[in-house]
């Protein structure tokens, strides 16, 4: 049987249960992405272009380091193959399943086709005959196994702000909202629409709503080329067979549809044109899924009882013979796995490796023309980024504040905040002048509190976001810079508006001068080394994208500021007082100073007599002249942190 025929054709050549020409034709005819409605938009009526996938001798090879045995022992470098030669075709119409056990190299694979694998990948992968481009990157669709999505959206919120990130500018607000419901319709999650995707700390949608609804982030652009990483994992086999009989009918619209999956039923198994069965990285069948299980049983693998054939795959994958097996294979053999495994391999590259590179090359010159001829006559020019740079600074500012309204965080915060000021305020209550010690101990935990306080919630920012990131920046949503800015913008009201309000309690309750320019100022101050304390956090987090490593560091760094800060250390030793211009605390410690006193100011020192402020030991080792220099060192600060932390970003893969 040819490894391109899948269900048998009847004279008109269209294929059974598809109601699409046969394959090598179907290069040359454009679907509809949906089924069209008398009231749809001009977008929904867009037509699909059909993808033609071919991947042959694929090869991954990644390096990992060996430890050594024994005490002391050195460690060595060691190559593993993942993918060891897998090829096969994916036409549209089509749904190829990638079967085989943990570790068989299934998503590397996916990822590889979906030109999101980088590193030691060789052989060829090509679309149309072309190799992976922009042009086919903004026709993928990618569905990742884990639901990567916002947990305080709701669904339609969801939706709606990933379609105006991904749908072209041409279209309206209101276009846009519309090609979301009718996504939501033809998914079946309307019922759903309105409710929360929901998290860990509270209960949303099901899981087979977040699976649909990941899937429909996808369908929004129209994909000609559909990914899909275990779909149906850890869902009940009712859900599951939902969710693969809407990807059946994308599929049926002339998508090109590739997914793993781990343990279908028969159910599920059925619905599959083709299989590539993957076995520690190398293929032992590559073919149509309704005719497997004649092939194994033509090289020796049989079974005298009827079995869920994606069972009995799974099984030789493993290296796990059935309870029948031809006269001439003894039992050492069958219950040999890795004897198993080469008794497989053989027979694949004997029986279907040929004949599949034999196919390869003659539907190759078709594939080709086709390619040429559609992206000259009908293809749209595709830029590389859908929208603006100002437009998806507005969407994804106005996400991130519509996500972190509902944060229970944010009250634990407030109410620490008030907290800690109201009991500063009562420890220093209207603290005289004459108790220099006292005032200057109160600037200093002033600005100690504010230096160190947005630090540590700065590092959780981007290794909670890291997988959202890596999400969307794989589907080319938006440029970079863009989240950057609205993801710090957006961060702004809570981080400004916290010290603020300590700043209203405490100052007052303390006793500082009353003055209102130097009450603003002491704020503006306050507010300049947030920022700053906030730069490094997120520098932090960026730079290791882990918050327990970040949070180590935070607490170390925050240690040596404090020490450094001129308040408790004043004479430091020469090799290492350089630690205290590292210190953005040192900094506004002498600059609260400067604003409240000056060089002119007087305190008693004793019963009678009155000294120079500027004699008094604690400000003394500070200093209060060249406070702009200080200024513009924080500022600095400010954007070499923040600088660091977006280039740092750009390492996130």
């Amino acid at each position: 049987m040819p490894l391109s025929s899948v269900v048998p054709k009847p004279e008109d050549g269209t294929e059974l249960g598809t109601g699409l020409p046969n394959r090598l034709e179907a290069c040359d005819t454009a679907y509809l992405a949906y089924p069209v409605r008398n009231n749809s938009q001009p977008f929904l009526q867009r037509t699909l272009y059909p993808i033609t996938l071919k991947f042959e001798e694929i090869v991954y090879k990644v390096n990992y380091e060996r430890k050594g045995t024994c005490c002391g022992g050195k460690s060595s470098t060691k190559e593993k193959t993942i993918l060891n030669g897998v090829t096969g075709m994916v036409c549209p119409g089509e749904i190829l399943a990638m079967l085989g056990p943990s570790g068989s190299g299934k998503t590397t694979l996916l990822t590889a086709l979906g030109g999101r694998l980088s590193g030691r990948l060789s052989g060829k992968i090509t679309y149309n005959g072309q190799p992976f481009s922009g042009s086919i990157k903004r026709r993928t669709g990618f569905v990742a196994q884990d639901d990567v999505l916002y947990p305080h959206l709701t669904v339609f919120e969801t939706l709606l702000f990933t379609a105006l990130l991904r749908l072209p500018k041409s279209l309206t607000k209101e276009d846009k909202a519309q090609h979301v419901e009718h996504v939501i319709a033809e998914l079946g999650l309307t019922r759903c629409r309105n409710s929360m995707i929901g998290g860990p700390l509270f209960r949303g949608i099901s899981g087979g709503e977040k699976k649909r609804v990941s899937i429909g982030q996808e369908m929004l652009i129209n994909p000609s080329f559909l990914l899909l990483d275990e779909p149906t994992s850890g869902l009940d086999s009712t859900t599951a067979q939902r969710i693969l009989k809407t990807v059946k009918g994308l599929a049926s619209g002339g998508r090109t549809v590739i997914t793993t999956i781990h343990q279908p039923s028969s159910r599920l198994y059925h619905m599959f044109d083709k299989v590539v069965l993957l076995s520690e990285g190398c293929p032992i069948y590559y073919g149509p899924a309704s005719t497997a299980l004649e092939y194994f049983s033509s090289i020796g693998f049989s079974t005298s009882i009827t079995v869920n054939p994606a069972d009995l795959l799974l099984d030789l994958a493993n290296g796990i013979g059935p309870d029948q097996h031809a006269i001439d294979h003894s039992d050492n053999l069958q219950q040999d796995p890795i004897s198993v495994r080469k008794l497989l391999v053989s027979a694949y590259d004997k029986n279907i490796s040929t004949r599949l590179k034999i196919e390869l090359c003659s539907s190759e010159v078709n594939s080709y023309n086709f390619t040429k001829e559609t992206s000259t006559r009908n293809d749209v020019k595709l830029e590389k980024w859908s929208t603006s740079w100002w437009h998806q600074f507005k969407i994804l500012l106005l996400r991130g504040l519509r996500e972190r309204r509902f944060e229970a965080f944010n009250k634990l915060r407030i109410f620490q905040v008030i907290s800690v000021a109201i009991l500063g305020g009562l420890l220093w209550w209207q603290t005289p002048s004459s108790h220099i010690d006292d005032r200057i101990a109160m600037l200093f935990f002033y600005s100690v509190f504010w230096g160190f306080y947005p630090l540590y919630n700065a590092v959780f920012t981007f290794p909670q976001e890291r997988n959202m990131l890596i999400k969307e920046r794989s589907s080319g949503m938006y440029r970079l810079s863009s989240y950057f800015l609205a993801r710090t913008v957006g961060d702004l009201p809570m981080e400004l508006g916290l010290p603020t309000a300590f700043t209203l309690i405490f100052y007052w309750m303390g006793g500082l001068k009353p003055d209102p320019a130097t009450f603003i100022l002491s704020l503006l101050i306050v507010l300049l080394s947030v920022l700053v304390s906030q730069s490094l956090g997120l520098a932090f987090g960026a730079i290791l994208m882990d918050v327990k490593q970040a949070a180590t560091l935070a607490s170390v760094t925050t240690l040596v500021f404090l020490i450094a800060g001129g308040y408790y250390v004043r004479q430091i030793p020469p090799f290492i007082v350089w630690l205290k211009y590292l210190s953005y605390s040192y900094y506004c410690y002498k600059l609260l100073l400067g604003v409240h006193y000056n060089e002119n100011d007087y305190y008693e020192c004793a019963k009678g007599v009155y000294c120079r402020v500027t004699d008094y030991p604690a400000i003394k080792s500070v200093g209060l002249s060249h406070l702009w220099v200080d200024v513009s060192i924080m500022m600095l600060m400010l954007l070499s942190y923040r600088f660091i932390a977006y280039l740092a970003l750009h390492r996130v893969r």
